[in-house]
């Protein structure tokens, strides 16, 4: 049984040890006519609760026989108030007690819980954030975990909604995936929801279906929970214009909605518990510690545990990997971020000509894994309409040429350990790699050759 179902049963229960004062009440002052409407109305409420523990734990189970003696006394206490002038009020309120602490023990001791938890990913690139929770609350025999993946719009400049974005169908085989148009949120009321998306409204260039917004999931579970897509990396709290930088990621309607948040290391909890109490004031601070909790991120579990020899490498991939003695060419993952191209706009696109002149001389020996920012064709084109054309040109050469490989699929950890060093823009995606122990070199776009 599910324990927003067990705890309503209790709370049908407490009614129905009220509505026995109220029958003791009417008998007291010889209204045995509404005693009697009251030992109606327990036993249809009696009646719905054996109903649903049957539905949930089966035909015969010990609860439902202890609500069937408790029905029948009801019916011959309503009997015995026929016609009478006098009854033994307080044996019958005892009797009715005895067998309503019979049924209360019973629910509270024979019926089991199953946990419900509900995993909201958005972009399916990001999975790995929530993969190894996921995989825990699968493996518990007494949960059921779901996956649920919700839909994300592209905005206009105006904030208005453009395209609607629907991933479902690029997650890992392994994970059996429930479409969010058939699961009532309402009936289910999951014990814990997870989210990895903390932005709500207040994104400028995408949003999640506002159904999804935190502050909306939260009347739907017992206990809201986020955990990051992203990690910060190597920070110290010690250092105040550290804790000023950061502190947008912990003012999101994700954090100050959800009961907990998940973050990667101490250090990063320290980072949120400063941010949030210089702008909610000291007072909270107490509540921080209790909400922001320093775990470790499931995208440090997923680099770690997944192995080179498990990859599914595409067919096209091994053409530019393999050389024609069938050994492999030194790969290089090459990571371009969208607040670089924001920031150093046209001569970061003169960076990437160059870097993939270089590489594409030198293919014999080194192929290179081109994977961008899976949201930059969503910011840059909304913001930056005339540089995501020119950026556009320079992704169409680059494909249509086929001297390297073009990633652009949700998995992005099978880059980080299929490749053999890192190259590109800084991003949390560097704190990932180097949890590999493989090189990492920084780009800089003011350097070109």
């Amino acid at each position: 049984m599910r324990t927003v179902q067990k705890r309503n049963i209790l709370e049908m229960i407490h009614t129905l040890h009220q509505a026995h004062d109220e029958i003791k009440r009417n008998m007291e002052s010889k209204q045995y006519i509404l005693a009697q409407d009251m030992l109606s109305q327990c036993q249809e409420c009696a009646i719905r609760i054996g109903t649903e523990i049957e539905k949930s734990e089966g035909e015969g189970f010990i609860t439902v026989s202890h609500i069937e003696e408790y029905c029948d006394v009801l019916y011959q206490v309503h009997e015995e108030l026929n016609g009478r002038d006098s009854v033994n009020v307080n044996k019958i309120y005892k009797t009715l007690k005895k067998y309503m602490l019979k049924i209360e023990n019973s629910v509270k001791h024979d019926i089991s819980v199953r946990k419900e938890i509900v995993f909201l990913p958005y972009k399916a690139s990001m999975w790995d954030s929530l993969e190894s929770v996921w995989q825990a609350a699968d493996a518990d025999q007494t949960c059921d975990a779901y996956v649920i993946p919700i839909p994300y719009y592209d905005k206009n400049p105006d904030g208005s909604f453009r395209q609607m974005h629907y991933e479902g169908d690029q997650y890992p085989k392994k994970v059996p995936i429930t479409n969010y148009k058939e699961f009532d949120f309402e009936t289910h009321h999951p014990d814990i929801i997870y989210i990895h998306n903390p932005y709500d409204n207040i994104n400028l260039v995408t949003s999640v279906h506002p159904f999804f917004y935190s502050d909306n999931l939260k009347k739907y579970t017992d206990k809201l929970i986020y955990i990051p897509y992203f990690v910060m990396g190597e920070v110290s709290p010690d250092n105040e214009a550290t804790v000023e930088s950061k502190k947008h990621y912990c003012m999101t309607p994700g954090v100050l909605n959800a009961d907990k948040v998940i973050v990667e290391s101490e250090d990063v909890r320290q980072i949120y518990i400063k941010a949030l109490t210089k702008e909610m004031g000291a007072a909270s601070r107490s509540k921080w510690e209790e909400k922001i909790l320093g775990l470790g991120s499931p995208k440090f579990d997923k680099v770690i545990n997944t192995k080179k020899e498990d990859l599914e490498i595409p067919e096209e991939w091994l053409k530019i990997i393999q050389k024609p003695d069938g050994s492999w060419k030194k790969i290089i993952f090459y990571n371009t971020s969208i607040g670089t191209l924001l920031n150093d706009n046209e001569k970061m696109l003169e960076k990437m000509k160059q870097v993939f002149g270089i590489f594409k001389e030198n293919q014999d020996k080194v192929a290179l894994l081109w994977r961008p920012h899976p949201l930059i064709q969503a910011t840059v084109s909304s913001m930056r309409p005339q540089l995501w054309k020119a950026y556009e040109k320079i992704v169409e050469q680059y494909r249509s040429e086929s001297w390297g490989i073009y990633d652009d699929s949700a998995d992005m950890d099978r880059a980080v350990v299929l490749s053999d060093a890192y190259y590109g823009d800084r991003s949390s995606v560097v704190y990932l790699y180097q949890k590999t122990g493989k090189p990492v070199m920084i780009q800089d776009s003011d350097i070109v050759i």
